[in-house]
């Protein structure tokens, strides 16, 4: 099993996922299949959160911890980066660029 260092970069995560996927016969699933999980852990967080917020849940479901279904999304965030050829951390900060460009308001001002 591959190791993960002590406080990783960005991208060591993505190849340590990357070494995940080989080891555990993972990596021929699809862009379009990792999607489709990271879809089914989306909803997994939204019914931890809901349990966590104290709304009503089914009390037949299974439950995970916030923190495991938001490593669930980051694990699969970088599975689907790696399938692109995208360094999440160059995304990041080329999206963040973008975002200081935009002029952002209240929401409550955008309402007539």
């Amino acid at each position: 099993m591959p190791n993960l260092k002590d406080q990783p970069q960005l991208a060591e995560f993505q190849e340590y996922v990357k070494a995940l996927e080989q080891e555990w016969g993972f990596a021929s699933q699809t862009t379009i299949d990792k999607c489709l999980l990271l879809g089914e852990e989306v909803g997994e967080l939204f019914k931890a959160v809901r349990k966590s917020e104290g709304l009503l849940v089914d009390s037949n479901s299974d439950f995970s911890e916030i923190a495991d279904e938001l490593a669930d999304i980051f694990i699969y965030l970088c599975a689907i980066a790696n399938r692109q050829g995208i360094d999440l951390e160059e995304a990041f900060r080329g999206k963040e660029e973008k975002n200081k460009q935009r002029k952002w308001v209240p929401l409550n001002q955008n309402i007539k």
